[in-house]
């Protein structure tokens, strides 16, 4: 029988209060608030980003940054995130090499059933998000669960992004939509 965290990184509906999954939640949160003290030149910060994300090579992440488990974060190579990110990583988030991530973007693979009784029996589930080389999120943008954001694509600052943005497009609003260049 699998675990309710298989389940959960599975996109499958699980039971968040597990002990397994509630030990995660707070050995990240240890992870995020040493993270969030720290400031630009201290030594400790590659090691806490290692522990917590799994790299450190080559990213640069803007305390504060808050996620759930970390575990679930794949962050490419000179990917940059700006302050207060929020990442919530039940499910796979992947975040391709180059890309730019302005302050306040909320990455949410957490999803919650549509089914009352479901939702009341206290399962959730997610749905993974992949975002892809050269990208650059505009601050305060919102990315729900299951998107896929193509190379090279751009969200407007505050946008929510429901759907699939695909490779070179920019998109903005709520919900995003394709944009028009004036160029």
């Amino acid at each position: 029988m699998p675990s309710e965290k298989h389940k959960m990184i599975a996109g499958e509906l699980y039971r968040p209060g597990d002990a397994e999954l509630v030990a995660d939640r707070v050995r990240a949160q240890g992870l995020m608030r040493a993270y969030n003290q720290t400031i630009l030149g201290d030594t400790e910060r590659a090691d806490l980003l290692a522990q917590l994300f799994g790299c450190a090579e080559a990213v640069a992440v803007r305390a504060p940054v808050y996620v759930d488990y970390g575990y679930n974060i794949r962050l490419g190579r000179d990917v940059f995130l700006n302050y207060g990110c929020v990442l919530l990583d039940v499910c796979p988030i992947t975040i391709g090499d180059k890309t730019a991530i302005g302050p306040y973007v909320q990455i949410l693979t957490a999803d919650h059933p549509r089914d009352g009784a479901t939702r009341d029996a206290g399962l959730e589930f997610g749905r993974p998000i992949t975002i892809g080389r050269n990208v650059w999120i505009g601050g305060g943008a919102i990315v729900l669960p299951g998107v896929t954001i193509g190379v090279d694509a751009i969200i407007g600052a505050g946008s929510v992004v429901t759907r699939d943005v695909p490779a070179g497009a920019t998109v903005g609003g709520s919900p995003a939509r394709p944009l028009v260049s004036a160029g």
